[in-house]
């Protein structure tokens, strides 16, 4: 496993969702520290006045912007397209939409830490 460092962007409208997700990565050796967002509009704002992203870990249902609507926002922009995105959701049949959008992996809800910790190693470590 690398030394490096992680700056993760974690999107979900369920606070407490949050929370226990930043709480299981923080206690990722890799990762130095979680940005949260409750939508994916906030999300594209922090991804603007923030370059130092490594990874997003993204749930699909959200109000105001939606999982979906923003991979496919960061797919089409030249500045972010490359940004490794992990899907998370509790609907299965999103998975293949999610994929076929750009998502670089798919997580079921609730996420195990050793899932997502393995999840991120194989796609920015």
């Amino acid at each position: 496993m690398s030394d490096k460092k992680l700056k993760v962007l974690a999107v979900d409208d369920d606070m407490i969702n949050l929370k226990l997700l930043k709480t299981m990565l923080m206690k990722t050796p890799n990762v130095a520290q979680v940005v949260e967002a409750k939508n994916g509009a906030d999300a594209i704002g922090v991804l603007k006045s923030q370059d130092d992203i490594d990874i997003i870990l993204l749930d699909i249902i959200m109000p105001v912007m939606g999982g979906i609507e923003m991979l496919k926002v960061i797919r089409a922009d030249e500045s972010l397209r490359q940004l490794p995105v992990i899907v998370l959701t509790t609907d299965e049949t999103k998975k293949s939409e999610a994929l076929e959008c750009g998502a670089n992996g798919f997580l079921m809800k609730p996420v195990r830490e050793k899932d997502v910790v393995a999840k991120i190693s194989q796609l920015v470590l």
